[in-house]
């Protein structure tokens, strides 16, 4: 595809620097989305980080909901022979989907200095 005029491939959309998701079965796409779903609302639920208790329990109860939807994506993984998780692979679809930034949100903040 055509460079756009400044210098970015426009087939790669707006992110012209982020890695390439690497080929997953159905299956393994959907575990990473359900997993970084999972991620994201862990994030929201961190009492390290959460400025009030209402945003972290909508988060918590829809916890329930997309904890769900990992174990059934893992169960149909299971069901269709895929056993082996490949962890190279997983972690760069991960690293491609902004997992890094997104698994921060569930660690501890550093101390503050005061």
């Amino acid at each position: 595809m055509k460079d756009g005029a400044d210098g970015t491939n426009e087939a790669r959309g707006i992110w012209p620097d982020w890695p390439p998701l690497p080929a997953l079965t159905r299956a393994e796409g959907e575990v990473v989305d359900r997993y970084l779903e999972v991620l994201d609302l862990l994030g929201r639920i961190n009492p390290a980080r959460v400025q009030g208790t209402y945003g972290g329990l909508r988060a918590a109860q829809a916890l329930v909901v997309a904890s769900t939807g990992l174990r059934d994506a893992l169960t149909v993984m299971f069901e269709r022979g895929e056993r082996e998780v490949y962890t190279g692979t997983m972690a760069r679809a991960l690293r491609a989907l902004d997992g890094e930034r997104r698994a921060r949100r569930v660690m501890l903040p550093p101390p503050s200095a005061s």
